[in-house]
């Protein structure tokens, strides 16, 4: 078994992209995060091209240990010697030095013929060597240069002392074919090719980036140079998530190859990403996707229920997703909504089920999902009108909150007639008020899920809340909707628990359950 040493550009070319630029602290900490997954190389920046750059490289290989931390530069002294003042705290560094060899970019961009660019090519990796041993040198353009110049310039930038020599398919031009057959070339025509490793940077401009990049591997390169989420230049890099996940479970295919990406951290570094930059994955986007292990249809759906492998290639928990998501809508079957049922604790006969999946039916084609709180609904208007009114109301709350004032919250309301007050502090103003709520109602159910989000993009946007909960062994689910986003929390915490108490009503047979002084 060989190991494939990931190389991420995350930070340098991911951060190129317009859109996705950050500050130096987002910068350590989304290091911090790719060193904790495992990559064996960080490119933390271009510390030529900014103050900022130069301070971000310096803060990361300074703090963060583990991976190698790496900096661009061009084939100049002023650029290399930036990047080795950068890098210099690093315990383990890199310069990544590079110069273009195809004819259209030394012609209109260097205005070099291709002896100097050779002459420039060395002098970078002689001068970079000063600095640290382990030096990488990339041809740009590589899959557009002439092959001849191509081998010349490889075997000069080995010489002089690169460990690593970059073919990066800068503009995406390549298919997966014709590069697997550029890396076969420079290893059967580069007399001194087995003293470096050869690596790969490929652009996703005709969506081949992975593609190309895995046939590369295939070929012999054993360093691939990509970006969580794919982010990058034009349309992007090779996404670090498919190279991987694509060699661990086609490893029958890659003849055994390896990398020490700790799989189960790639969906917490792809959020994590998404959070710093504000810039999310399309819901398909592999592995990392919303829809990634997501299913509607009514087959796939009793396939998977029936075992996984029907319609899941991996295993969600192996790249940190939460689970295995069935999404309830119009081409879902029985055997679906039975089971989110039973996971909402409506045990129901095949009668009933029948009698429910028609409504299902007839609400799913009116929606584009049906949530748990629609399922509720149902059973509710069919089956459990134990309760003509909801037990609880808020008549009145107010929360006193500040930077510099502890967040307090008082509410009255009633429960099945009866008024209660009750007075809380908490960690922030929602906190406050649910904690004056079940102070009020003497409960304290278990939050499984909370989460707000703005309905519209602007600051007066209506907010929904959403939120699990369990009480008594009950779940149930509740949401608000309000342009304040307290009141839109407290009415999904209060609709909650009315489901929750209305549902044990009936699993208890429509006894009552109240006890003295309390729900």
């Amino acid at each position: 078994m060989e190991k494939v040493y990931i190389f991420d550009t995350t930070l340098r070319d991911g951060e190129q992209a317009p859109g996705f630029s950050m500050t130096a602290d987002e910068k350590l900490q989304m290091a911090h995060q790719l060193a904790k997954l495992g990559v064996d190389v960080i490119e933390a920046g271009f510390a030529a091209a900014s103050k900022g750059d130069f301070e971000s490289v310096h803060l990361i290989a300074q703090q963060v240990e583990g991976p190698i931390i790496c900096s661009l530069a061009r084939a100049l002294e002023k650029d290399i010697e930036l990047a080795g003042e950068a890098l210099k705290p690093a315990r383990r560094k890199r310069i990544h030095t590079f110069i273009a060899t195809s004819e259209i970019h030394m012609k209109y961009k260097l205005r070099m013929s291709p002896e100097e660019v050779l002459e420039r090519a060395k002098k970078a990796v002689e001068f970079a060597r000063r600095f640290t041993d382990d030096v990488e040198f990339s041809c740009e353009d590589a899959t557009r240069s002439q092959r001849e110049f191509l081998y010349r310039v490889i075997e000069t930038a080995i010489k002089v002392g690169a460990t690593v020599i970059n073919i990066p398919d800068t503009v995406g031009y390549a298919v997966p074919e014709e590069f697997a057959k550029l890396i076969e070339d420079i290893r059967n025509n580069v007399p001194n090719i087995d003293r470096a490793i050869i690596s790969v940077h490929c652009h996703d401009d005709l969506g081949l980036a992975v593609a190309n990049s895995l046939m590369a591997v295939k070929h012999g390169a054993r360093q691939v140079e990509c970006t969580i989420n794919g982010i990058g230049e034009r349309a992007g890099n090779a996404a670090l998530e498919e190279i991987v996940m694509a060699l661990k479970v086609r490893k029958d295919f890659f003849g055994g190859l390896y990398t020490d990406i700790n799989t189960r951290e790639i969906y917490k570094t792809s959020r994590l990403l998404c959070r710093i930059t504000g810039s999310f994955v399309q819901p398909n986007k592999a592995i990392v996707g919303d829809n990634a292990f997501a299913h509607e249809s009514g087959i796939h759906q009793h396939g998977v229920l029936a075992h996984p492998l029907t319609y899941e290639i991996m295993n969600p928990e192996d790249v940190g997703f939460p689970s295995t998501r069935i999404i309830l809508g119009k081409h879902s079957g029985r055997h679906a909504l039975k089971r989110r049922l039973n996971e909402l604790g409506f045990k129901l006969s095949d009668e009933d089920l029948e009698r429910i999946f028609e409504k299902f039916k007839a609400l799913a084609d009116k929606k584009k999902e049906v949530y748990d709180e629609d399922l509720e609904a149902l059973i509710y208007e069919e089956f459990m009108k134990v309760e003509e009114e909801e037990p609880i109301k808020v008549k009145h709350y107010q929360v006193q909150t500040g930077d510099n004032l502890l967040p307090t919250a008082t509410v009255v309301l009633s429960f099945r007639g009866e008024e209660r007050t009750a007075t809380s502090t908490g960690n922030g103003p929602v906190d406050a008020v649910i904690k004056a709520i079940q102070k009020a109602l003497k409960v304290e159910p278990r939050l499984i899920d909370f989460s707000i989000k703005a309905l519209t993009p602007n600051t007066d946007a209506q907010a929904e809340a959403r939120l699990v909960i369990e009480l008594d062994n009950v779940k149930a689910s509740g949401r608000g909707v309000d342009t304040d986003i307290i009141k839109a929390s407290v009415s999904g915490f209060v609709d909650a628990l009315n489901r929750a108490i209305m549902r044990r009503n009936y699993i208890l047979s429509k006894e009552s359950i109240r006890e003295e002084g309390t729900v």
